[in-house]
């Protein structure tokens, strides 16, 4: 099959779609892949979508943190309160 041929699949009892090997392998798609899924007329369409992985998330944020702390040392609770207090009158400044 050539790369923009269609395929043609069939929805099952579940409402569950098979997404033809072809296409699988021209998009690169793996099992778990995610979508987004739009419908309107006749036409459904799916969108890939890249979800970030929550856990190195974490580990990126956690260094970023543990950066500033060895850079300029912990921040206590009151200099936290005045950060977001002063946030919030900007806010509403703008707003």
């Amino acid at each position: 099959m050539a790369k923009n041929e269609p395929a043609v699949t069939t929805i099952s009892e579940k409402g569950q779609v098979v997404i033809p090997q072809s296409v699988r392998k021209n998009l690169n798609i793996k099992p778990k892949t995610k979508f987004l899924v739009y419908g309107e007329g006749d036409t459904v369409i799916l969108k890939r979508i890249e979800l970030p992985d929550l856990r190195e998330e974490w580990r990126r944020l956690r260094a970023l943190v543990d950066e500033r702390i060895a850079r300029y040392g912990e921040m206590t609770e009151d200099e936290i309160s005045a950060i977001v207090q002063e946030y919030r009158h900007e806010k509403k400044k703008g707003a």
